[in-house]
């Protein structure tokens, strides 16, 4: 029986033909709101990962050359910290829109900080640039858990569009990630470091200016379904009250919180893996990968945009995949076993080309890294969403902001994990280091599977 919050085509179109709906069409079929937080996720993702492309790379570089000298093993670490610090920020970010400023005003602040650390990395003495890295990382965690909220608030209970909306606005995150390095990265290797610290600033101020053009309409749109973003929601109190007078969890509660966090550790390893791709694998394409394709040459940084690439390739096929499947589609745990799995073979990859790199000396196809960040984007889109939903499924209904802080938190150990491997980038060689990362992937892959059943019993009704 369909549900009858959700209208048919035919329905909608008679309803907005007779000035009937209240829901917004504008933006090809989404509400006129939608466009502002594509760009403006779209502007944020140009310059957090235009500016990351060369980021340990600007370190490593030497003071003759512009950058700052660093050997790999500080910069390694200083790159998971600053990752890593973004992703924890969100917590923080989430708390404030919540108690202090609302969702509207924290994403403005947030995009404001952001654009002010990239244009401070801009200048060229060392405490600009932990400052600037600072201030990215505030402005980071302040926007990027709220401007996804206030997608969802743009949609009202029961609409069907709201799925689609996600994955509209999720094709803006994948955009700025592809323009972002092209821009950003040819600037800062081919002309000058700074020039691509400042690049990414300006992408960021595009992104302020169209989100405060905007706001009307963003309003508008939330304010249609009874909402008001520029404040902090009107059930935080009692919501606080709710949380202080429960007692416990029931057991059904606790056995879905024991499946999160088997679902955490696993995505800990997970990230820890893919988010080489701007640490160790950075390195490898500036060091030991030929940089020149079909007659071009372009600069390593160029490497960064080839997972966005493969993520707006493949996102479509996977969810075609799940539809088609049906009642044969994995379960959450048997996706994330498959999603290790992937990452596993993504670095295997990688073995023999780290060997002729270390045993040669020479530069290795391209090839090698395309094929392997293609498979650890099947591996990504078998763990990134499905975790979120199975967050949101899985956690109980008060604590499930806190349980989602949590889950991004799982990026950020990530990260920190990814940069401490990237310490042994110059003192390993490349073929053993891509062959552990691949054996302790590999290990956790057999472990998640053998833990499939045990993971669905915990998870109970929830699928």
């Amino acid at each position: 029986m369909r549900d009858p919050a959700v209208a048919s085509p035919a329905e909608d179109s008679r309803a907005r033909r007779d000035g009937l709906d209240e829901r917004d069409y504008g933006f090809f079929g989404h509400p006129r709101g939608l466009s502002t937080l594509f760009f403006t996720e779209m502007w944020e993702r140009f310059s957090y990962y235009g500016m990351r492309a060369f980021l340990i790379l600007y370190m490593v570089a030497p003071a003759s050359a512009g950058g700052l000298g660093f050997a790999d093993a500080r910069a390694a670490s200083i790159y998971g910290t600053y990752t890593g610090s973004v992703w924890a920020a969100a917590i923080i970010g989430g708390l404030v829109a919540d108690r202090l400023l609302g969702q509207y005003r924290t994403v403005l602040l947030g995009a404001i900080v952001i654009a002010a650390g990239h244009f401070t990395l801009a200048f060229k003495t060392l405490p600009f640039f932990y400052s600037g890295l600072g201030l990215i990382v505030i402005g980071t965690g302040l926007l990027k858990p709220n401007v996804s909220t206030l997608v969802g608030s743009l949609y009202p209970q029961g609409d069907a569009r709201r799925d689609a909306g996600f994955s509209i606005f999720y094709m803006g995150i994948n955009l700025g990630a592809f323009i972002g390095p092209l821009v950003a990265g040819y600037l800062a290797q081919r002309v000058n470091w700074h020039i691509g610290f400042a690049s990414a600033g300006v992408g960021m101020t595009f992104g302020v200016v169209q989100y405060i053009l905007g706001r009307q309409r963003l309003q508008a749109g939330i304010a249609r379904l009874g909402q008001t973003p520029d404040r902090p929601t009107a059930d935080t109190t009692a919501a606080r009250r709710t949380a202080q007078t429960s007692r416990g969890f029931t057991p059904e509660e606790t056995k879905r919180i024991g499946a999160i966090v088997i679902f955490f550790l696993a995505a800990v390893l997970f990230w820890g893996a893919y988010e080489q791709a701007g640490s160790t694998l950075n390195l490898f394409a500036d060091r030991y990968t030929r940089l020149q394709m079909f007659g071009l040459s372009f600069p390593s940084s160029w490497f960064q945009s080839v997972q966005p690439i493969f993520v707006i390739a493949l996102a479509p096929v996977f969810g075609w995949l799940w539809l088609r499947l049906g009642p044969r589609e994995p379960s959450v745990p048997a996706k994330f076993a498959f999603g290790l799995f992937f990452m596993s073979l993504s670095f295997l990859v990688l073995v023999p080309a780290g060997a002729i790199a270390s045993g040669e000396g020479i530069r290795v196809s391209p090839w090698w890294l395309i094929v392997s960040y293609f498979v650890s984007e099947l591996g990504e889109l078998c763990i990134s969403p499905v975790g979120l939903s199975a967050v949101t499924k899985l956690a109980p209904l008060r604590i499930v902001g806190l349980m989602m802080g949590v889950w991004f938190l799982s990026n950020a150990f990530g990260n920190k994990l990814a940069g401490w491997a990237a310490g042994f980038f110059s003192s390993m060689p490349l073929n053993t280091l891509f062959a552990i990362v691949t054996s302790v992937l590999l290990g956790a892959a057999v472990l998640m599977f053998a833990l499939v059943r045990p993971s669905k019993r915990l998870m109970g009704e929830a699928r």
